[in-house]
């Protein structure tokens, strides 16, 4: 059965039509998921970016009270897992969870060595170094964005601030998203991609072994079934129904088959 042609010819283009649409596929999904991953970043930058500004005019005024509702109030949104500001020297200052309030933040943890590298600290952070992924104590994987706060002139010299105006760097808001919504989204766009593949591979591979099968296999099957046929028949016998280069070859067959007879007729000189 493998020696046969139409497996022969059929088996390699399936295999290589199934492996071309699959790696299309594969690229396609994670180009989507990339774009994706970048989008929750973004968003939860805007988000960051948002709380920085909505905290920072009880800030100039030392409305602490302010502030922690607004940080409570963050952090009781559904997405959000965790919100808190920490001074430069890394001191948490306000968080949602009382019990993190008056710590020091582990400046070698997750988002913090990015900036900490070293003995220098890095002032400005792109958007996408800003966020870190990973997955917190109670086993919920987590995007987190650290926005800094920088010094401003409405910061040093505000009456109730003791900011010297060569300070860059007053603060920072650690803020983190569960990626439980984007990972649902993620395996339904998985789920969607392996149907869509599936009907693309039977759609093209079938209509490729049809279209292999209707033009190339049933012509040859047809020359190879004309030339075995035996004594005067295949001179007479009527070419079979192809075209092209098939009919050429059914020609010279049926041509060289009178050539033959004639020769066999005549007899040696």
């Amino acid at each position: 059965m493998w020696k046969s042609i139409n497996y022969r010819a059929i088996l390699p283009v399936a295999c290589a039509v199934t492996g071309f649409v699959i790696v299309c596929c594969l690229l396609l999904y994670s180009f989507i998921k990339a774009d994706l991953v970048r989008g929750e970043i973004q968003h939860a930058a805007d988000l960051a970016d948002t709380v920085v500004k909505s905290t920072r005019y009880a800030m100039l005024h030392g409305d602490r009270e302010s502030l922690r509702n607004i940080i409570s109030n963050v952090g009781d949104q559904q997405q959000v897992e965790h919100v808190r500001i920490f001074n430069k020297k890394g001191l948490i200052m306000f968080s949602e969870n009382d019990a993190e309030i008056s710590r020091f933040i582990d400046k070698t943890a997750a988002g913090c060595n990015s900036c900490h590298v070293g003995t220098e600290t890095k002032r400005h952070l792109g958007t996408m170094a800003q966020a870190r992924q990973f997955t917190d104590e109670r086993g919920i994987d987590v995007l987190a964005i650290t926005a800094p706060i920088y010094n401003a002139p409405d910061c040093y010299t505000a009456a109730c601030h003791v900011h010297d105006a060569s300070l860059t760097l007053l603060g920072t808001l650690d803020i983190g998203l569960s990626q439980a919504p984007m990972q649902r989204t993620m395996g339904n766009l998985q789920n969607r991609m392996i149907m869509f593949t599936g009907m693309v591979l039977i759609l093209t591979v079938g209509v490729v072994c049809a279209l292999l099968y209707r033009q190339v296999l049933m012509p040859i099957r047809k020359l190879a079934d004309f030339t075995e046929k035996q004594g005067n028949a295949n001179v007479e016998y009527e070419l079979p129904e192809v075209c092209g280069d098939m009919a050429r070859l059914a020609r010279a067959f049926q041509g060289m088959s009178r050539r033959l007879r004639e020769m066999e007729r005549s007899g040696p000189d």
